[in-house]
């Protein structure tokens, strides 16, 4: 198991390496408008002594392995254009509580509801149940996300009486944006667990547990869905990008001051230090979310190893 984690705590920090490299050569493409306000009114010497101190006409290389050299000190920069000159780190401080706890509660909402969906559907196969959860599956999957969260915004803020706009102290105003940002992996779960649970209802000691007068239903929940939640258990994790994806959108749909509001208007006014910075933060949630995927897997099903020799997955 330490020889494992160790390898794919590599291979992780190979693969952020390469995302982060990659985004920061074609941030520094971009034009230099987003380093400066009002670069039409600034004299030539101002805008290069400015890209001098911050190391922007250096050869490409030497500005990469600068990045990374603070990078490794903890330092992210400071921002250019969001909030001129005020350290990035103290920015995503003052931002990530309010995405981390909307984040948590989606998640929780995503199990509470996903997971018992997909068990009713494998259980009553063709019948309502299934027919309705592949209706909200389909919908989910084949509508594109901005739409239904608009209309979720426009006719829920009405029935709920509340404002359009997030007040963090009215605990009803979390109701549609973590819903919203929920909707995604409960069509994920769902559809997982339903077609992990059919798999499992047609092995060999299904049958023979129900030809021994074994009750369905102590056979269904015993046995069919503990074996088909170990290979759900992986994508618990993964399934924070969803929720990620998701939150960029909604924060800015509800004004919500969190990381994925801020992401959209660093964008907007192409402060590029802090794109960087925001974009490393989610790269890092996603490949931790897999690398635990795979750690909780093998932790809860101990037939399965994670070791080469013994034929890993």
């Amino acid at each position: 198991m330490a020889k494992y984690l160790l390898k794919r705590i590599g291979q992780s920090l190979f693969t952020l390496i390469i995302i982060l490299t990659v985004v920061f050569i074609m941030v520094r493409q971009m034009p230099i408008d987003g380093y400066f306000e009002n670069i039409d009114k600034l004299d030539e010497a101002v805008i290069k002594s400015t890209l001098d101190s911050m190391g922007l006409n250096d050869p490409l290389p030497v500005q990469l392995k600068d990045f990374f050299v603070r990078l490794l000190r903890g330092d992210l920069g400071t921002s250019t254009r969001y909030s001129r000159g005020v350290p990035i780190a103290g920015i995503i401080a003052a931002k990530a509580p309010i995405s981390i706890e909307m984040g948590v509660l989606s998640m929780i909402l995503s199990m509470i509801l996903g997971i018992p969906l997909g068990a009713a559907m494998a259980r009553s196969k063709n019948g309502f149940w299934d027919r309705f959860g592949t209706i909200f599956i389909v919908l989910v999957n084949a509508v594109p996300a901005a739409v239904y969260y608009i209309y979720l915004q426009s006719y829920g803020t009405t029935l709920l009486r509340v404002s359009m706009l997030f007040d963090r102290g009215n605990w009803v105003s979390w109701i549609l944006p973590v819903f919203s940002m929920s909707l995604g992996n409960i069509a994920y779960y769902a559809m997982w667990l339903r077609r992990y649970m059919l798999d499992e209802l047609n092995k060999d000691y299904v049958r023979l547990a129900r030809a021994k007068g074994v009750n369905s239903r102590k056979i269904t929940m015993r046995h069919v869905f503990r074996n088909a939640f170990v290979p759900m258990i992986q994508y618990i994790p993964t399934s924070l990008l969803f929720t990620v994806g998701g939150s960029i959108y909604i924060e800015s749909l509800y004004s919500i001051p969190g990381m994925g509001g801020l992401l959209v208007d660093v964008i907007s006014k192409q402060d590029n230090p802090m794109v960087q910075a925001i974009v490393m933060i989610y790269s890092c949630i996603g490949i931790i979310g897999m690398i635990l995927g795979d750690l909780l897997m093998a932790l809860i099903d101990p037939r399965i190893t994670l070791a080469r020799k013994e034929a890993s997955r």
